[in-house]
């Protein structure tokens, strides 16, 4: 999908000249070596378990990716605070979506529901987000390129496999990108710690952008100006702000329940 190139969402900084990174655990390898052609050579630890060997042997193969054995201590060293699970893959780097081709990913469909992120630095929150918006049905996911997490080892473990199918838009400018959105009829819904509205009474039945602040400083202002309509999960008092991830898993399975029960005749609406 996102196969390795020269295309404009091309991490910030990095030149054109190719490049590598390490995938880390068995999920996010097999993932990658699943998705396309990106993986170049694969090593597994001496004495990882046989269904592991077997299962990346037999997916190597068919890409004819060249397999070495290595101390774990090695698989260590090169992981950094990423668990491998005895795995890793140096490949080339999973290329961002450009917004065009996310909004294309919709189909036009009326229930379109696309992600967005704002200051959200975690890579292990991006991560679960991007497993989370997949596993929702999500078509995709908008992060602006400054002062935000990005597709490494560390976003793609916690991934789990699902950043090499789920798009994800890497844009200058995040105000400006959810204009494109709404101008191609897409509402932006933002989460707000302050909004008067709670999640359960906005209505989510609509092509919907997402938009999700960091823990630490939520929404710019510039981007809640830009937002529709915003959003509160009320919290029990004294408790901390909610984990970006969970505030994004949250909103969008109340997007799928009020879609679903739209769906439903009204004398099988709960």
């Amino acid at each position: 999908m996102r196969a390795p190139g020269e295309a404009q969402g091309r991490r910030e900084g990095e030149s054109a000249v190719d490049s590598t990174e390490m995938i880390a655990g068995r999920h996010a390898v097999v993932a990658a070596l699943r998705g396309g052609d990106r993986v170049r050579r694969l090593y597994v630890a001496r004495g990882a378990e046989p269904a592991l060997q077997q299962e990346i042997a037999a997916l190597a193969a068919e890409r004819a990716v060249p397999v070495s054995l290595v101390d774990r201590s090695w698989l260590d060293a090169r992981s950094g605070r990423v668990r491998h699970q005895g795995v890793l893959a140096e490949a080339a780097p999973l290329e961002y979506a450009d917004l065009g081709e996310l909004l294309a990913a919709t189909g036009g469909e009326q229930m379109a529901l696309i992600l967005a992120l704002d200051q959200v630095q975690d890579p292990q929150n991006l991560g679960a987000i991007i497993r989370t918006g997949a596993a929702a049905g999500a078509h995709g996911l908008v992060v602006p390129a400054r002062r935000s997490a990005g597709l490494t080892g560390g976003a793609l473990k916690a991934a789990a496999g699902t950043a090499e199918t789920f798009p994800v838009a890497r844009v200058t400018n995040l105000p400006r990108a959810l204009e494109q959105l709404k101008r191609a009829g897409i509402w932006a819904a933002g989460a707000d710690a302050s909004a008067p509205t709670p999640y359960w009474e906005a209505d989510f039945r609509r092509p919907l952008v997402l938009v999700i602040g960091g823990e630490d400083r939520g929404l710019g202002r510039l981007v809640r100006e830009k937002c529709d309509f915003l959003v509160r999960i009320p919290m029990h008092k004294g408790s901390p702000c909610l984990n970006a991830s969970v505030a994004a898993g949250i909103l969008l399975f109340e997007a799928v329940r009020q879609r679903s029960c739209a769906l439903l005749p009204r004398s099988d609406v709960p």
